[in-house]
Formats: structure tokens, sequence, C-alpha cells
């Protein structure tokens, strides 16, 4: 509980009303106010009524001037006149409303509604004469606000220490999050009391290939709910990171805080920030139901529409790919035997051949004919070029030329041999973190892309970042990965990028940024393992602000049968595997298994062929973070839905009310559904597959398993 004093709370209400702005949401049930106790400014929020947000700080602080030095992070008490955080007056303020209808050109909706009542607040500090402006968006899902900094004499260029965002709450609230790194997300979920989080966080992070944890503090989106009589699920995000670098939060947990904190490069400095500018925006979305807060666009309709003159060439793709057997390593990327090469003098065709490359012309054949008899678009190929035998691990800046392929790859028959048959080939970029390499060679790599008619690629940043001292985070780095955007649309190339920052609704302004990983994904099953609750948290975290190549559909779940006497194994069903298609968004779609494990199942394969991955229409039936979650999705241009259902350790039985179907249409369902001894670690394979006739009235029980699920494909019947 919160210790108040008498003192406090009579202080607090002196200043109660003085200098004070609110703000409704267009529906009424959301009121913000935001004041300024003795020169600080402050926010907070209610819903109908209640207090969701106490009063909260705003403001940043800066470093005295634009140079800093190493490790100046070190504050100095008379360094405080330089911030951003005290001694202000409101000098004015406006006001504004939108209620628009925008489509995305890749999405979960035909149509994003984007309406808000916004006030403007634009406050001076006498002491130094400088002007900022505290913008508030209120939606009828919650509060958006950023900073905003005119250019003016004395704010031209500055320096941020760190920003001061403050999420105060009333009360001790289960939570879900990772621990904050300012290089990578690819943590296990925990499910704790906000109170609990510096007790469980030392246990809660495991080795990363690149790896800057910040003690006692947590990765957004943090997933927050409010237990009780009048429960309410709370989401703390950010919007359009554009030109400044990811946040985190820190943890008070004796007062259930938090407070932004920003990536920092080597010296400290957080953000170089040149006027006009403006920060991303911090986003609160609250809701009574679990199902509204995940079906929330805040965050996309905070940033901009996008300034492409053309998107014609974006569009969704189902790919299946030369990957998964290097991920539990049956194969590898490497061809040869050598551990020291150079891209430039190495000849590669007098190297030892390792016999273990997968990227060879006669497998790629084989996978492109088994994604062509199968209707897919697209194939990805891993380790096609040279670089990989000594790519990690050596703070190598020329690791990869990007358009050079080894001697087992023969780039022009393949694409030949893939167009004949209707699959362009994806093609894989892995910078090893040397993100200024990637950015010295990306017009000839995508040059070579356009020559062979590659449409998409898939970017990593495996290991620290090249520029050293920069993290996946930084200005400079979140600045190069929508650089290496905007250079892919020159070329008419979308981009799926992993080990990257999380998206925070940008694929708004940059559509062909149209997918990332920036979080756990399948090949941890490989790995250290994720845990059954996994994939039902990432819907109301990770996946806030956009899709991700979360690459499932492995139907061979236990390892030791590539490798008896391995324990690894995936720790799912197979009928969940199948029900992910629908519960997460990705309109870059794996099927990431081998295609002879698809083979001996082609009656479950034939979900991964009928599912769309881009859509008309979503709807949330019923979700709990950690727990279970269910979708529905109407399939883009037609009136074929897929319902996808999830479940984590526990069996659970769940009936699907199809009256979201259109009345009085018959519709053929194709239900997948665990089998009754089926087990995510005794009997993963287990399923039954039936049809059914249904219409609009039905209702269909399941049974899903542990870590179980069921999946539905609906089509009209004509």
């Amino acid at each position: 509980m919160k210790k108040i004093t008498v003192g406090a709370l009579l202080l607090s209400m002196m200043f109660v009303g003085v200098n004070a702005q609110s703000l409704k949401s267009p529906d009424g049930k959301f009121e913000m106010d935001f004041q300024l106790k003795q020169g600080v400014p402050y926010y907070n929020l209610k819903y109908n009524g209640k207090t969701v947000v106490e009063d909260s700080k705003l403001g940043l602080r800066l470093f005295k001037d634009a140079s800093i030095k190493f490790a100046s992070e070190i504050a100095k008490p008379e360094d405080a006149k330089f911030d951003l955080n005290n001694g202000f007056t409101k000098v004015d303020e406006k006001r504004d409303s939108k209620n628009e209808t925008w489509q995305p050109v890749l999405g979960e909706k035909k149509n994003y509604i984007n309406q808000y009542n916004e006030l403007a607040v634009t406050l001076n500090q006498a002491s130094t004469d400088r002007s900022i402006v505290v913008k508030f968006r209120l939606f009828n899902d919650g509060l958006g606000f950023r900073y905003e900094f005119p250019q003016q004499k004395n704010l031209n260029y500055f320096t941020i220490r760190e920003e001061d965002s403050e999420f105060d709450f009333p009360t001790d609230m289960k939570s879900w999050w990772i621990v904050a790194d300012y290089d990578s997300q690819e943590y296990k979920y925990q499910e704790t009391k906000v109170s609990e989080i510096p007790a469980r966080w030392p246990e809660a992070a495991d080795a990363n290939a690149s790896q800057t944890l910040i003690k006692n503090a947590v990765q957004s989106p943090v997933m927050l709910k409010k237990e009780g009589k009048e429960p309410l699920y709370i989401n703390v995000a950010e919007a359009a990171v554009l030109n400044y670098p990811a946040s985190h939060l820190e943890v008070d947990a004796q007062n259930f805080k938090f407070k932004t904190h920003l990536t920092a490069d080597r010296q400290g400095a957080k953000g170089y920030i040149q006027t006009p500018s403006v920060t991303p925006w911090r986003t609160i979305i609250v809701a009574p139901k679990a199902e509204e807060v995940m079906a929330s666009k805040m965050i996309f309709n905070l940033n901009e529409p996008t300034k492409y003159k053309d998107t014609s060439y974006i569009h969704p793709t189902k790919y299946m790919g030369v990957w998964w057997e290097m991920i539990i390593g049956k194969s590898q990327w490497a061809y040869s035997t050598a551990e020291n090469v150079h891209i430039d003098k190495t000849d590669f065709s007098k190297l030892t051949p390792n016999g273990k490359h997968a990227a060879n012309t006669t497998k790629v054949k084989e996978y492109i004919d088994f994604a062509a008899e199968n209707g897919f678009q697209g194939l990805l190929i891993e380790g096609w070029n040279i670089g990989w035998e000594d790519w990690f691990g050596h703070s190598k800046e020329f690791v990869f030329d990007f358009i050079t392929p080894y001697p087992d790859f023969n780039i022009q028959e393949l694409n030949d041999y893939a167009h004949s048959k209707g699959i362009k080939l994806i093609m894989h970029h892995e910078t090893s973190g040397s993100a200024t390499n990637y950015e010295r060679w990306s017009d000839k790599a995508f040059q070579l892309m356009n020559k062979y008619g590659y449409d998409a690629v898939k970017t990593g940043y495996v290991g620290d970042i090249i520029p050293r001292g920069e993290h996946h985070y930084s200005q400079w780095t979140i600045n190069h990965y929508y650089r290496i955007a905007e250079k892919a649309n020159e070329y008419k190339i979308m981009v799926n990028s992993h080990e990257s920052v999380r998206p925070t609704g940008e694929s708004r302004t940059y559509p062909n940024y149209i997918s990332a990983e920036a979080a756990r994904g399948t090949e941890y099953e490989a790995f250290g393992g994720n845990n059954p609750d996994h994939q039902t948290i990432l819907p109301f975290t990770r996946w806030m602000g956009g899709s991700m190549d979360y690459t499932p559909g492995i139907f061979q779940t236990k390892l030791d049968y590539y490798f008896p006497g391995d324990t690894r194994f995936v720790k799912t069903t197979l009928v969940k595997q199948l029900a992910l298609y629908v519960t997460m968004y990705m309109p870059l779609q794996m099927a990431a298994d081998l295609p002879e494990n698809y083979k001996k199942h082609m009656d479950a394969f034939q979900f991964i062929k009928d599912v769309a991955a881009d859509w008309d229409d979503t709807k949330i039936l019923s979700a709990e973070p950690g727990d279970y979650v269910v979708t529905a999705r109407k399939a883009k241009g037609t009136e074929n839905w897929f319902v996808g259902g999830i479940t984590d350790e526990n069996k659970r039985d769940y009936t699907v009310d199809f009256s979201f179907l259109n009345k009085g249409q018959k519709y053929e369902a194709t239900i997948y559904e665990d089998g009754k001894d089926a087990d995510y670690i005794n009997n993963p394979q287990s399923y039954n597959i039936y049809k059914k006739e249904i219409t609009s009235k039905s209702k269909i029980n399941f049974k899903m398993v542990r870590s179980g699920g069921f999946a539905v494909s609906i089509k009209p019947v004509k």
C-alpha cells in the first residue's frame, strides 16, 4: 500500500485546479487533467470517473550542451538548471479533434478508426527563455502524449540525458513483463505483481547474442491488470519511435510507478536533438476487457500517414524457408570448414566444403518444388552468401557483401527455376550487427534483388551493433532501420527485420516495413524454449505495435526425431501451431517446418495452405493474457473466415459463437482440434479433423489440451 502523509495530501489539494487543463475522450469515458505544481508539469487519467493514473510528472533532463564527454551520464547538481522539467509557466493552449477512417496497406482490418480530442499546452521556462509543447491525445481507448520542441533562439540543439515521463498507478496490479535491455527483447515473459518485479528480475534474463540489461526495469509494452470486482486492463507502450531511442520502464515497486528510461549510447547520451522536433508518443491503453486492449489501434493512429507515392508492390506473402534445419542443427549456414575468411580476398571455391551447407542448388530446388505444389508465394534461403564461416562474435565490420553467392548456390538458375514455378525467392541479409557495412552495400544489394526479381528481404542484426558503442535500440540504430526501409522503398522491396527494434505502429508510415521479429520467436523452441503461455502474452505486448515474424507451423515438435536422446521440443501441440496463424497477425507468414514433416500430415497442412495472411476484419472473441486467446478473422477480399484458439499449460473448454457470420448464409467449416489423447509433451501430433455445416446461429465447443488449441476454416456454401 502506498504511504501518503497528511501533509502531502493537503499540499496536493492546494494545487488542484491551479493552472489545470482538462481533456475528455470523444465518448466521455476518459478524462485527463494537466497541471503545473510549482512549475513542474503533471498529468493524471480517469476512466468512468475513477483514477487510472495518479498525478505523474513530465519532463526531460538535458546535458549542459551538445558536446558531451565519455561517461558523462554522471549528473552534477549544477547541471539541473539545463533540464526541461521545472520552472514552467503556461503561455498557451490549443485544442483540436479528429474523427477519420483510414485504410492500412496491410492490416488486421480493412478500416482503422482514428478518433480523438487533443490538447496542446505550451510551457515557457523563464530562467532560460525556452518553450516546449506537451501534446495530449485522448481516444476512446486511452491516452497518448508527447513533447514537442519548436525551433527557437535558446533551444536549437540539445542532448537528452533522460526522459522522465512517469506512469503512477494507484494500486498494485498483476503485470506481464520482460527484463529491460538495450539490445534484445528475446526473453521469457514473467507474470508478477508490480511490487514483485524487483524480486523476480534477477532470474528473468537468460543469455543472448547481444545484451545490455537495465536492472529493475522492464520493456514496453508492459501489460497490467487491476483485479477484483471491476477489473481493468492497462497497456503502457510507445508509438512512432523515430529519430529517438526506444524506451524502457524503470520500476518503483513500492509506489507502483513506472518511469521512462531511454536507450543510451556509449557516451550516456540518449538523444541528439535539433529543433523543431518531437518525441515518440507515450501510450496508455485502458479497457475493462482484455479483448478491447488487444483490439486497440491507438498506437498505429499516433503514427503519420505514409508519404510513399506507390504502395502497389506491397503485398501479403505466405512463404517457406531453408531455415529450420539450420536452427535445429541439422544443417549449417556456412559452406566451408574455414574459420577465418576475407570477403574481398578469400577464394571460396578453393575451400573445403563442410558437407552440411543447406543453401545449395539441389536442396533449394526441392524446397521450391514443395512450396509451389502447395500454393506458397515465397521461399526464404538463409546462408546463400559468402561470409558465414566467421560471421559472429568478432566485432567484424566487413562481414558480408550481400551480393556474392557461395559456389554451390547458382542464383541465376534458382531464380529462373523459382519463377517458372510461380515462386519468388526471399533475400536474406544478415548484418551480424554491422549496420555501417549494410548501409554501404544496400544499393548494390537491392540492385541485385531487382535484377533477379526478389521483392522481399529478411534483414538480421545478430550481435553487437557497429558503429561500436551503439545499441540495437539507440537513436542512431533506430534511424538506420528506417533508412533501410526508405532505401528498400526506392527499389520496391518489402522488409522483414530480425533482432531489430520492436515496431510501434510505424507500418502506417513505412508500409513496406511489413514485419519484424523483435521478440522471442519459434527459433527459441530449439534454444532455451518458450513457455506454453508465451503465445498468449505476445498479442498483448509485442504485437500491440505491429506484426511479428513468429515463424510458426512446426509439426515435428520433438527434436529427438533428428537427434536421438535430444530433450528439446516445441512446447505446443500440432493443432496449436495451426491456431497461431490466426491468433497472431503475420502478413509475411511462414510455414517453418521441413517439407518432409508436412508430407506426413498433409491433412493438417491444408489449414496452413488455406489460411489468409491479410484481413478485412478481426474479432477478438475471448482473451486473457497468460491464459488463452481466441480470434476470428475475415480474409481480405473474400467471405472466408478463420478462427484460432490457443491455451497455456492448462486444459480449457471454449465454445465458439459464430454470430459474427452473415445471417441467413450457410457455411462449410473445416475443424482442426486436438485429439482426445493429445498432450504437448506426451502426444503432440494427435489431432482430429472434420467438416460441419454452420450458420450464424451455430455454436461449437472445443476442448483444448495442455498448450493446445483449435483452428477453423470457414467458407460460404454456394
